[in-house]
């Protein structure tokens, strides 16, 4: 008889014999099947593997069961917890953060600001067509380029010509991005409360250009090859810092994520905000 089978005094119980052996024998059978696909020297080690898992699997069954005797430990129940009642806490209150900022700036000072920022940046243009292709136009048509086909295929020399096209067709794509970016800055700039010019001017135009860049090699590698990159960026830089200081020099105005969501939906109604606390929900 086995050595556990020799039943200590005191209350115990008794449970199986921890073994190890039924592992071996199943990872011994699956080097068998493995060597199949492998080698067949994978499957020898498996078969013996098997074999040796097997024999000292029956040897704790055979021709006695090993069991292990354990005492048994009471268990102290622990006293049941009273219910609590979930409190919902106003923005603020008791170090509570909100998820989006308290306050952000209107919508209207990021279109503003990213206006005057575009304005910024075409001056940026006109400076590197006079300087580097003694043309005014050049940047224009370059930008028009990018919602043209027309336009994208002209030579060098007909970029630096006017074109009634691509001026209009530049002017529109420039103060629509201008004003989109800008609105994105509004939105954006209160996520960082002590130092907003530097998501506006360095970390914005950093993204941007890169994203920039990376796309327009793929989608028009002709037009981006045409683009001087670092008038581009510094470009992007003046339109980030004007657009940045307009926004900051707005006032902000408070989220109505402290109201009830029926307020935020729209709805109207008797009784959904306090009145005595000035309006607070």
């Amino acid at each position: 008889m086995n050595t556990n089978e020799q039943q200590p005094p005191g209350k115990v119980i008794q449970i199986p014999a921890s073994n190890g052996a039924p592992l071996v024998a199943a990872f011994g059978l699956t080097l068998s099947f493995a060597g199949l696909l492998t080698h067949v020297m994978v499957s020898i080690l498996g078969a013996i593997t098997l074999c040796a898992g097997l024999i000292a699997w029956f040897r704790e069954v055979l021709p006695h069961e090993a069991h292990n005797f354990v005492t048994p430990e009471r268990e102290e129940l622990a006293a049941p917890r009273p219910e609590t009642k979930v409190r919902h806490l106003e923005v603020g209150e008791m170090g509570h953060r909100a998820r989006l900022p308290l306050q952000i700036y209107p919508y209207s000072a990021g279109v503003r600001g990213g206006l005057v920022g575009g304005a910024a940046m075409a001056v940026l243009a006109i400076l590197y067509g006079l300087i580097g292709h003694k043309s005014i136009w050049y940047p224009i048509n370059l930008l028009a380029a990018a919602g043209s086909s027309q336009i994208s295929a002209m030579s060098y020399n007909q970029l630096l010509e006017f074109s009634v096209t691509g001026l209009v067709l530049g002017t529109i794509i420039h103060v629509m991005g201008s004003a989109f970016v800008g609105l994105l800055y509004g939105v954006t700039l209160p996520m960082f409360p002590q130092r907003p010019i530097l998501l506006g001017g360095v970390l914005a135009p950093l993204f941007w250009s890169g994203i920039l860049y990376t796309e327009l090699n793929i989608i028009n590698p002709a037009l981006q090859a045409r683009i001087d990159w670092k008038w581009f960026i510094a470009s992007q830089f003046a339109f980030g810092v004007v657009a940045g200081l307009v926004v900051t020099k707005h006032e902000k105005v408070s989220t109505m994520q402290h109201l009830p969501f029926v307020v935020r939906a729209g709805f109207k109604g008797s009784g959904i905000i306090n009145e005595d606390k000035g309006g607070e929900s």
